[in-house]
């Protein structure tokens, strides 16, 4: 029998018939999973807290204070539920697939569907916009097909950023379901200036990520003045009017997200325009923000006019001047987190048809697309799209019976613009002046929807 290579472990696998290919410590015979093999070792036990490894039984005591799966004292920030919306509207719903409902059933929800929607705007405006500032990774030769295609969309989004007024110093931009936070890395990109390292810490990168996430792009950024922070939360826990950067900074708040997916956009919403101390009844900005205000005197802003300010606010963070956000992924969006129940509901429409909307939402983007069995389910509470991996649309041969290809991606689209007339009528009711523009061509995503808002004074009055 062959040796074990020098620096490997001595345990031999009888399963594999080779030695153990683990690096074993100094002076050590064994790796730890067989260290159990020497003379006089302690026994190998399975870790309480996760059954994925073990530990020496006579080390379990200290290992228990060190395991990476203890659990870790909540942040001051962590407030359970506190975006999830009322509990009194997560109604017991039977959850119903669609492959499950007769063509009856089927026709009727169309019905509803069409009676639903009169009146709103289906159709979206373009804006394809560009910024320079990613124009040469644009024209990067290196970049692959996938990393062009997400650079197109966060070249638009700072575009749009900028033409609503929203992309400027002076402010904080807080970054949903950030992952690795290139989105964030742009706006900084886009913002620096030469007297960056003379100038007041006057722009905030605030990156929310409920996952721990290789490979951050905010780590290049570490000896910058501007500060980049990263929150690891679920938002649907994150109450913003308690992180102690924004309670200190006090700079207002910039929403932005890259392909939020189905209800973290609602937590998100939430997040912003329902946490104590963000918002009030106080009167919108008198003027809009451009992004050349601010850039050298972070005073320059007018709080004072800002929602949500004025005398007895002092003790949370600014106000918010905005969000501009890439929807995605409708068919995860849950009655409970819905910003839009009161406009179903002044539909005549229950959590029963938005759960059936929501499942017929995938149909724009998926089609008659033969389903990848293959494929690995994706997780139902991640909070981004970014992968741009959608799930398949329901087959149902009673569907199939009556409807086409085209027009199952047009019911799709319209239950899309439904579940987001939702939002819309919600961010109208906190006082914003909210729209859905294109901001992509489908040939680059096909979640190429952005969700932009801004304080209606600060819409200008030729296009009120």
């Amino acid at each position: 029998m062959a040796a074990p290579c020098p620096g490997r472990c001595g345990f031999f696998v009888e399963k594999k018939k080779r030695f153990c290919k683990m690096i074993v410590g100094k002076d050590q015979r064994f790796c730890g999973e067989h260290a159990t093999m020497e003379e006089g070792s302690s026994r190998r036990i399975v870790c309480p807290l996760d059954p994925k490894h073990t530990v020496s039984e006579d080390k379990l005591e200290k290992h228990l204070k060190k395991c990476n799966s203890r659990e870790k004292p909540k942040p001051v920030y962590y407030v359970e539920n506190i975006n999830s919306g009322s509990a009194d509207s997560d109604e017991t719903l039977q959850q119903v697939s669609l492959s499950e409902r007769s063509r009856t059933q089927l026709e009727s929800l169309l019905d509803k569907l069409k009676t639903a929607v009169r009146g709103l705007q289906c159709d979206v405006d373009d804006s394809v916009l560009s910024h320079p500032v990613l124009q040469e990774e644009l024209d990067n030769p290196k970049n692959g097909d996938s990393a062009h295609k997400h650079l197109k969309q966060q070249s638009s989004i700072l575009g749009n950023l900028e033409a609503l007024g929203l992309l400027g110093r002076g402010r904080c931009f807080v970054e949903f379901g950030a992952g690795r936070g290139k989105l964030s890395h742009w706006i900084h990109e886009a913002l620096k200036t030469r007297d960056d390292l003379k100038t007041r810490d006057d722009l905030q990168l605030l990156l929310v990520e409920r996952c721990s996430t290789r490979f951050k792009v905010d780590g290049k950024h570490q000896d910058d003045r501007v500060q980049f922070e990263r929150l690891q939360v679920d938002i649907q826990h994150l109450d913003l009017s308690k992180v102690p950067l924004l309670r200190q900074k006090k700079l207002p708040l910039v929403g932005v997200g890259k392909h939020l997916c189905g209800a973290a956009t609602d937590l998100a919403l939430r997040c912003l325009l329902e946490t104590p101390g963000l918002t009030g009844d106080a009167e919108p900005p008198r003027k809009r923000l451009k992004s050349s205000e601010s850039v050298d005197d972070p005073e320059s802003v007018d709080e004072a006019a800002l929602p949500g300010s004025g005398p007895g606010q002092d003790s949370g963070p600014a106000p918010v001047l905005g969000l501009v956000v890439a929807l995605c992924c409708h068919h995860r969006c849950e009655w409970r987190h819905y910003v839009g129940q009161q406009f179903f509901l002044q539909r005549g429409l229950r959590a029963e048809e938005f759960s059936a909307f929501c499942r017929m939402s995938s149909w724009a983007t998926c089609g008659l697309r033969p389903t990848n069995r293959d494929r690995p389910p994706q997780d139902p509470t991640n909070q981004r799209g970014d992968d741009e991996e959608h799930e398949p649309a329901e087959e149902t041969d009673a569907v199939n019976g009556f409807l086409s290809a085209d027009e199952r991606e047009r019911v799709g689209r319209l239950c899309k613009r439904l579940i987001d007339g939702g939002r819309l009528h919600f961010l109208k009711t906190r006082g914003f002046d909210s729209k859905l523009t294109r901001y992509a061509d489908a040939q680059v995503t096909l979640e190429n929807v952005l969700l932009t808002a801004i304080p209606l004074a600060a819409v200008p009055s030729s296009a009120s």
